[in-house]
């Protein structure tokens, strides 16, 4: 029996594969990481050709992740307001460029330690522009919502094929070829992605809106109020900085283990970041076990827990087996942090916000891997490597009870779909899109003894108005008659409040309706526009 079961985990795992865009996409970013992904593993091994200064190799990992941090907000606000497809095709298609760019540079031997990390830069600006469209289509590439964590695990385990394999080709290929192989195979691997983009075609939409799209500047401070006013996304984005923070240490000092600690050469250091995709590949198998018995906090508590021994390990290296076994272990802890964190993330977004949520998780995971970057480098070129990764170890174990209060989702049951329940507004009057503010009041006649319920209700409510565009709210009692409210709260614009009624999820109409259970009457909105 144990064969069939572990044939039907492996094929649970597999099943979003069944869907012929998603399988056509996720075989082609495989291609296109494993070019990535041997890039990575030769650049920061031919900086430490040129300098062994554990800040200067950190950098490497600063400049990939850097741009990330700056520039995701944006990305998935374009992706929100554009065709995801062409903003990806485009991206795609400037990546190719620059990674040729690097590769006859590399090939000329005409690169500096300047160069790398300018180059390392731009990459890693392509990868922030499609990283959140590319997160936000994974909901349009299968048919069925429950499918959703295991397309993500499944995303997560086609990252990690690349990273066991790109690393160790890269490691041989350096050796048997020349330094310049990995860079050139990097541009030629990203084609995959483009060919891939350009036979999917997105599913039509069952309702589209029919308000004008949002304005660049306008979609991002909406992305970041949403962020900001969405408990499960903010607890997402804080359980998210516990484990990166403290996992970024092996990712940026590995080249400095396997080359001053262990005595090792390229390819030693791509068997070792192979390891790490390799370790990764074996916890997304038993993944949906694990997610099947424990909680998603129960996961990422498990997998910081299992980073920490890692880092341990990797602290007292001093032969390749030692750091072989630690790269396994935090490649398995990876995937199931990873994973975990990113269903969280994709479960606590509607649609219409869903690439600029994704990328304030991106950005936030990126800023925590650069900033930890940063701070193991400079804390090593100070104590050493070893020190290093135990102050890093410990610091992780400490992380766990202090963003233990943050909740992660693990499964859709927050209803976001739209409700589209509020009435379209009645004027006397067209209204100009710009018109504004517009302040809108509503108006409850409670049952006195419910006074207490009510207000906890209505309380609820008013992050939910905050967070789909109101700028400011309040609940007032009328002085002179007990259970008589006004609920208040400003929208900027007429058109920011129109967005507002396709905003509104079937989750809202549940509050809406707890709300309206302490009435006697009707409640009565009215709206407000600040004349011309």
């Amino acid at each position: 029996m144990k064969p069939l079961k572990s044939t039907s985990a492996l094929a649970a795992a597999l099943r979003p594969l069944r869907h012929p865009p998603y399988a056509v996409l996720w075989t082609a970013t495989v291609a296109t990481n494993i070019g990535w992904w041997m890039y990575t593993a030769a650049v920061a091994w031919l900086m430490t050709d040129l300098s062994i200064d554990p800040m200067l190799v950190s950098l490497v990992q600063i400049s990939s992740s850097l741009p990330m941090f700056l520039l995701a907000l944006p990305a998935g606000a374009l992706a929100d307001i554009v065709d995801k497809r062409r903003l990806l095709i485009w991206a795609e298609c400037s990546i190719t460029v620059v990674s040729a760019a690097i590769a006859a540079l590399v090939w000329l031997d005409r690169f500096t330690p300047v160069t790398l990390l300018l180059f390392t830069f731009l990459l890693g600006a392509g990868a922030a522009i499609v990283a959140p469209p590319m997160q936000s289509i994974v909901p349009l590439l299968i048919k069925r919502r429950d499918e959703l964590p295991v397309a993500v695990a499944l995303n997560s385990v086609g990252v990690n094929i690349s990273r066991a394999i790109g690393p160790a080709l890269a490691g041989l290929l350096t050796v048997g070829v020349g330094v310049a192989a990995p860079f050139w195979i990097n541009a030629v691997a990203n084609l995959g992605s483009i060919g891939g983009l350009l036979w999917w075609r997105p599913p039509q939409k069952k309702q589209s809106s029919r308000l004008p799209a949002e304005r660049f500047f306008a979609a991002i401070r909406t992305g970041a109020r949403y962020a900001r006013n969405n408990p499960p996304l903010r607890a997402t984005l804080f359980r998210a900085i516990g484990f990166f923070l403290f996992a970024s240490a092996y990712w940026a000092l590995l080249p400095l283990v396997a080359r001053t600690q262990i005595s090792g050469g390229p390819t030693l250091y791509g068997i070792l970041l192979g390891a790490i995709g390799g370790g990764a590949i074996v916890g997304a198998m038993v993944l949906a076990k694990l997610r099947a018995t424990f909680s998603p906090n129960a996961l990422v508590a498990g997998a910081t827990i299992g980073t920490a021994l890692a880092l341990v390990m990797f602290a007292v290296a001093r032969e390749p087996w030692t750091a072989l076994a630690a790269s396994l272990l935090a490649g398995s802890c990876w995937i199931v942090a990873v994973s975990s964190l990113n269903v969280s993330a994709q479960f606590a977004l509607p649609d219409w916000v869903r690439g600029r949520g994704l990328a304030i998780y991106v950005t936030t995971f990126s800023g925590a891997m650069a900033l930890g970057s940063a701070l193991w480098g400079g804390l090593a070129s100070i104590i050493g490597l070893s020190m290093t990764h135990i102050a890093a170890a410990a610091c992780a174990l400490l992380a766990i009870p202090l963003t233990r209060r943050w909740k992660l989702q693990g499964s859709s049951t927050i209803d976001l779909a739209p409700s589209m329940h509020w009435p379209t507004p009645i004027v006397a009057d067209p209204i100009e899109d710009d018109a504004g503010p517009v302040l809108v009041t509503i108006e409850y006649d409670v049952i006195p003894s419910q006074r207490e319920p009510f207000l906890a209700a209505l309380y609820l409510l008013s992050g939910q108005r905050r967070r789909d565009g109101a700028y400011a709210w309040g609940v007032f009692e009328d002085a002179a008659a007990r259970g008589k409210f006004i609920e208040t709260y400003l929208v900027e614009s007429w058109l920011e409040h129109l967005r507002l009624h396709e905003r509104v999820t079937n989750a809202d109409l549940a509050v809406e309706e707890r709300v309206h259970s302490f009435l006697i009457s009707e409640a009565k909105t009215t709206h407000l526009v600040t004349p011309a």
